[in-house]
């Protein structure tokens, strides 16, 4: 787990910003759900064979013996909720949610044990035109971001539950007929999760994986046309996408669509967002037969691309107070309250721990302001202030208080 510190939030506010904004314009409305869950949720819905699940989880038993688990994914708490709540009742929904999930994972770049994720969730929506718009979401956010051009879209379709367990029984036959190339990872989830050995990374498991059966040779004539109208979608659009029929999901909930946005600037870890469909799992948490399709992006791995490229961000401080005498202290108080009040989206800092005026000014220069607003007790006593540029060559200037309330919303407005 780690800390974010004071000179990263920025960046992080900057994004967190923009994320709200492009959901905002597409009419999604946030949604807030517990950290904490029965433990039982996650295995209904996750899979209990799944790495999640079996390796992942942070799980422990409350003062009443109920297991509850920290929530390791995003999805299943947002269902509850909705199931819940009730809102699923002849209705589509459009949500997103933000906040921090929790697996035991190896510690690496980009990944820990307490991560930020974005998720962005869909219901009641069934037509390829639901996932198309989720596409469309991130697409837009990219290039707000300034890095579209380092992202790629990779899509594919794994079916629906019926098709997937004829694919599965002939994928199962093809690795027992090579059980001496597979490794430990895929010798267990042969008979567990036998698709997630189609996304090994082990080098020497890639020819095996390639010569495998193709799920898409086994999907119906609905799933084909549903995949082929959201490919339609995007070549009228102009979204470039590439096919990868390898392309699986680490949860046991999806059917369909499945996709991620992927980065070659990160080194392995190149998947930022993923998702897709899972209409099945509302039923399978006890709700009504429905339709649902998210995504979910870490914010750790967003930021991390991010730093690749020039984004710009707020500074911490705009404008800084520099106090000298007792009564400038006292007025100065007022006064930064009055600059506030006046211009309330402008970062004012005042000295606070005093010192002479050359210290004050040096800290001053080092918070980044673009201003120094310079009060004495004889510009206390005359009812005036001194504004001083500290980023450009502009000369010291001495106002009236009203003057240089109107300077400086000259300058922020």
């Amino acid at each position: 787990m780690h800390d974010v510190l004071p000179t990263e939030t920025p960046l992080w506010q900057t994004a967190e910003a923009i994320i709200r904004e492009v959901l905002g314009s597409y009419g999604y409305s946030e949604i807030r759900m517990p950290i904490v869950e029965k433990t039982e949720l996650f295995k209904r819905s996750i899979g209990e064979v799944t790495d999640i699940v079996e390796k992942e989880m942070y799980t422990f038993e409350d003062r009443n013996g109920d297991s509850l688990t920290l929530r390791p994914e995003g999805t299943a708490g947002c269902l509850r909720a909705c199931l819940e709540h009730s809102l699923l009742q002849s209705q589509a929904h459009r949500l997103w949610y933000y906040g921090p999930m929790y697996r035991h994972e190896r510690p690496q770049k980009g990944r820990y044990r307490q991560f930020i994720q974005l998720g962005v969730e869909t219901y009641g929506m069934s037509g390829p035109d639901s996932d198309t718009e989720l596409l469309l979401i991130m697409d837009r956010l990219w290039k707000r971001l300034g890095v579209r051009d380092k992202v790629r879209l990779e899509l594919n379709s794994l079916g629906t539950i019926a098709e997937r367990l004829v694919y599965r029984e002939n994928l199962v036959n093809y690795f027992n007929q090579h059980l001496d190339k597979l490794d430990e990872d895929s010798s267990r989830r042969l008979h567990t999760n036998p698709l997630r050995i189609l996304d090994s990374k082990n080098p020497a498991m890639q020819e095996l994986v390639a010569d495998a059966p193709v799920l898409m040779d086994y999907l119906g004539e609905d799933t084909i046309s549903h995949f082929q109208a959201i490919k339609a979608n995007l070549d009228n659009l102009g979204i470039s996408y590439q096919i990868n029929t390898r392309l699986v999901r680490g949860l046991d909930y999806y059917s369909k669509t499945v996709f991620e946005w992927v980065t070659d600037e990160l080194g392995s870890q190149g998947t930022v967002c993923a998702g897709g469909r899972y209409d099945s799992l509302i039923e399978q948490l006890g709700g009504k037969a429905n339709f649902a399709v998210g995504f979910a992006m870490g914010m750790e791995r967003l930021l991390a691309l991010l730093e690749t490229v020039a984004i710009p961000t707020a500074k911490p401080v705009d404008v800084y107070m520099i106090r000298v005498g007792a009564l400038a202290e006292q007025e100065g108080l007022r006064f930064a309250e009055a600059i506030r009040d006046a211009l309330p989206t402008v970062r004012l800092q005042v000295g606070v721990d005093g010192g002479s005026f050359k210290s004050q000014f040096k800290k001053a220069d080092k918070s980044g302001a673009d201003y120094a607003v310079i009060l004495g007790d004889d510009e206390v006593s005359r009812g005036e202030v001194a504004i001083k540029s500290l980023r450009d060559e502009q000369g010291q200037q001495t106002l009236s208080q009203q003057q240089a309330v109107a300077f400086l919303q000259s300058r922020y407005f």
